[in-house]
């Protein structure tokens, strides 16, 4: 197989913030292998270092066989042991897993879906957002706007004050029939997330997201326990031991198929999870995540986020598009149904920054 490898930068609308982090531009690192003059695509939001880590995994691909998924995620699990299995190493790998399976697919002349399987035809997304560098106005209107379009629950972002009024004015402006998800990406301490827990849950808060660190897992239980309201994260767990170690302190497991090692990565996790009797969901991608969503049981709905569907409206044809909340694969289309619009693409094409 032959491997090529892109990244591409795009600027957001306006400068975007969480509780931890501020961004003004996102980076998608797209993968394709070739075989015989087929290509499958896959990707990560990543950065530059990210595609140089693809380069060195490339010759070890070469002479795999396209059919072997498996083997191609072991050789570039093991040539990458001494990097390290996390951060641009994960994404690498999930890059060019999600790579091999779309050309399995093509190759085999059928939709990912359908390679894996379905246990439905759709599954639920939820709209994802709500910035913290958005007004009020703005947060109100976005989230109205999703509910308005049928999704069944919207995220927004807290963490960087005025928490409470903001929560209390998105619910007001969803209405009580919307679910209302707020995500902290680890913004509090153990006693600041359960002071405003319970606030959050007065305003009718269903999914409180990473409300400490990731790695703090004894908070993280201890929201779970002292809370009425799920108490989710699992979005930068890498590899299987890193949701083993969730597992037991969360209500809700997120995997996210760019990180934890593309469509194998999150089909082993989907297996540790299910076995524990916990219900999983999908960050961020949604195009990356909509086949197999449909797939895998455990999965209760996947993200709508807003970042990730615009680029990937502008990146792709076939990008998948919501209806009343519920997103499907197009099963007329081989692999994961995307092709790259590479003459749009070509403005966007990082300079290494």
């Amino acid at each position: 197989m032959n491997v090529h490898v892109a990244a591409y930068t795009v600027p957001t609308e306006a400068p975007e913030s969480d509780g931890t982090a501020e961004w003004d531009r996102t980076t998608l690192v797209l993968v394709e292998l070739e075989h015989r003059a087929v290509r499958g695509m896959g990707y990560t939001y990543a950065d530059d270092a990210t595609a140089r880590a693809v380069q060195f995994l490339a010759p070890h691909l070469s002479e795999l066989s396209p059919y072997n998924t498996r083997s191609i995620f072991r050789t570039c699990v093991t040539t990458l042991r001494n990097h390290g299995r996390g951060g641009a190493s994960a994404m690498a790998i999930s890059a060019i897993d999600c790579a091999a399976w779309d050309l399995k697919a093509r190759l085999l002349g059928v939709p990912l879906a359908h390679l894996l399987g379905t246990v439905r035809p759709e599954v639920p997304a939820y709209g994802s957002g709500g910035f913290t560098s958005l007004s009020e106005a703005q947060l109100c209107d976005q989230l109205s706007r999703w509910a308005d379009d049928g999704f069944s629950a919207v995220k927004m972002k807290v963490g960087r004050g005025k928490d409470l009024e903001r929560v209390r004015a998105a619910r007001k402006a969803i209405g009580r029939g919307t679910e209302l998800f707020v995500d902290a990406n680890g913004a509090y301490d153990r006693k600041q997330a359960l002071q405003f827990a319970s606030g959050f849950s007065e305003a009718g808060v269903t999914w409180f997201e990473e409300p400490v660190v990731k790695t703090d897992l004894d908070g993280l239980r201890l929201l779970r326990d002292r809370t009425s309201m799920e108490i989710t994260g699992g979005e930068y767990a890498w590899e299987p031991a890193d949701f083993l170690a969730l597992i037991p302190v969360l209500d809700v497991v997120q995997a996210d198929a760019t990180r934890c090692g593309g469509i194998t990565g999150f089909l082993d996790a989907h297996a540790l999870i299910s076995a524990h009797e916990l219900p999983m969901s999908s960050h961020c991608a949604p195009a990356l995540h909509v086949a197999l969503g449909c797939a895998l049981p455990a999965v209760r709905h996947l993200e709508w986020f807003f970042d990730h569907q615009r680029i990937e409206r502008m990146l792709f044809d076939g990008a998948p598009q919501p209806e009343r909340g519920m997103l499907r694969p197009d099963l007329s289309r081989p692999g994961l149904g995307l092709e790259l619009k590479r003459k749009d693409a070509e403005r966007w094409i990082s300079n290494g920054r």
